[in-house]
């Protein structure tokens, strides 16, 4: 039987659904504020974190591998109002399912998106479903009820992971 300092906890970040539901709360994240608290929090190993790639991020993806993080990058393609997507939804799944699988004992997912629903069922099946972070309690996908005593929210943690000018 593991002790608890030798589980293996492994976050699988789904990037622009964090940081659009922060922003619809009228906030912006921290990130190195989050990668610290999702270390003291929830004694996590590993935070990767699902990012579309642009050229012009190169910055922020500095900044976000100098804070911690693990980055996996999607292509990007522009949609019909010019903007950039970079859907990650099947890269995280494959990350979790797959890749990583046998490397971690408990999987945290911060998203509220119900396209994880399989995988999250998935995990909590293999007893290897910490929790699901969803960034806004306001806006989640309802899939995701099932799975009510893994939820938590980032809704009461703006004072601790605000991003201060």
């Amino acid at each position: 039987m593991k002790t608890n300092k030798s589980i293996k906890i492994y976050t699988f970040i789904d990037s622009q659904n964090l940081n659009l539901g922060i922003q619809n709360q009228g906030w912006r994240l921290d990130f190195k504020k989050f990668r610290i608290y999702l270390e003291e929090k929830y004694n996590i190993d590993k935070a990767f974190i699902f990012i579309g790639y642009l050229q012009s991020n190169n910055k922020l993806y500095t900044f976000l591998k100098r804070s911690g993080y693990e980055l996996i990058f999607k292509p990007t393609v522009i949609d019909n109002e010019g903007k950039s997507k970079g859907n990650v939804d099947a890269e995280l799944v494959l990350y979790a399912a797959k890749i990583e699988f046998d490397n971690y004992d408990k999987a945290i997912i911060v998203s509220g998106d119900g396209d994880f629903y399989c995988l999250i069922k998935f995990l909590r099946q293999q007893n290897k479903l910490r929790n699901i972070i969803i960034p806004n309690h306001k806006r989640y996908s309802k899939l995701l009820i099932p799975f009510k005593k893994y939820l938590r929210f980032t809704n009461d943690l703006k004072n601790k992971l605000e991003k201060r000018q």
